[in-house]
């Protein structure tokens, strides 16, 4: 089988990294009107406002309608920490696009019961890939409620 060399590091370890794939995005913008994209590259944002890896959007204010797709590394659950606490404190809506790691301690501590959660039906092309992602994918999304 012959990959090319976008798909031998889209299915490797070299990159935590996954561009959101622009139809999808645009489905989840119509409904939501994002804002702020707290996680980008000038390359790769999805709003007008974003924070790049030099800006840290771990440590930015994440307010108006928030869109996120993190490093799947080992910061992940630091990202969606970051989501759950600024829907409360900035009164905000927090879509998060994930890999669908159900057994992750993040998932459990702040996700489950927490938050909204969709499953993408099939696996997600990122970054404009032939091919598919190796794993399954969800979107997750916190809303304030206006109870703190």
């Amino acid at each position: 089988m012959d990959l090319s060399m976008n798909s031998e590091v889209m299915f490797s370890s070299k990159t935590d990294m996954w561009e959101t794939p622009q139809d999808f995005f645009d489905a989840l913008d119509q409904e939501f009107h994002f804002t702020l994209d707290v996680c980008a590259t000038p390359e790769n944002a999805k709003c007008e406002r974003y924070y790049t890896p030099d800006d840290d959007g771990l440590s930015q204010p994440w307010n108006g309608v928030v869109w996120c797709n993190p490093p799947y590394g080992r910061e992940i659950g630091r990202w969606v920490l970051a989501g759950s606490i600024a829907s409360v404190a900035q009164r905000t809506t927090v879509v998060m696009l994930l890999p669908a790691r159900t057994d992750t301690r993040w998932f459990h501590d702040y996700i489950l019961g927490k938050a909204e959660i969709r499953f993408i039906r099939g696996r997600l092309k990122f970054g404009g890939s032939k091919n598919s992602a190796p794993f399954p994918s969800m979107v997750v999304i916190f809303r304030w409620n206006g109870c703190a």
